[in-house]
């Protein structure tokens, strides 16, 4: 059986997110599906903001081609995506944006294009984050990935978390665990389809 590389991440920078939490757990459940995780954090990736005239004059950032190459090892794509006002964070979207520009080897769209994307979002208010979720999936589906059905949005989130990080729902746990164990099965499954 092929197994499939995840490379997870939130689209958060706070220690205490409940997104990163929530992540942890979809991760958890990729893994026991047969895939390998590999879960990093932007905050070890920082970037300035995308600007094509700095671009120009200084060259790709250190850390967008680092991203780029932990990209291009993986088969699919995690995500916890928080919502701020009722969209895409700015670290997750000026993630995105720099790993599609072109590098030395070509269009930064092979980073993206036929692979896998599952998406989960928490949020304390009422809706989880769904908003944001729906941006996330038009820019990925957008840039060429094959973003699966399964989702979660995550309401009242602090709630669910105990002081270690740990779920204390039962429910919204295999709810959250679902959406990675489903992300490893489709990318496995559509791995085994190509030649």
């Amino acid at each position: 059986m092929t197994t499939p590389k995840l490379l997870a991440f939130a689209g958060s920078a706070k220690e205490t997110s409940v997104n990163r939490r929530a992540l942890a757990v979809a991760a958890e459940g990729a893994r026991e599906a047969g895939a390998t995780v590999t879960v990093i954090d932007l905050r070890d990736y920082p970037l300035p903001i995308m600007d094509e005239d700095l671009e120009a004059a200084g060259g790709q950032p250190e850390n967008a081609g680092r991203l780029q190459t932990l990209f291009g090892g993986h088969d699919g794509l995690l995500l916890a995506c928080p919502e701020y006002n009722s969209s895409i964070t700015p670290l997750l979207k000026n993630t995105i944006d720099w790993v599609s520009r072109p590098d030395a080897d070509g269009t930064g769209l092979r980073y993206y294009k036929g692979k896998t994307a599952g998406l989960i979002g928490a949020s304390p208010g009422g809706l989880g984050g769904l908003r944001g979720l729906t941006h996330v999936r038009a820019i990925l589906s957008n840039l060429g990935m094959i973003v699966i059905p399964n989702q979660i949005a995550v309401s009242g989130a602090p709630k669910i978390f105990d002081d270690a990080g740990r779920v204390t729902d039962e429910d919204q746990k295999k709810k959250i665990r679902a959406v990675g164990v489903a992300l490893a099965e489709v990318t496995a499954k559509l791995m085994a389809l190509r030649p």
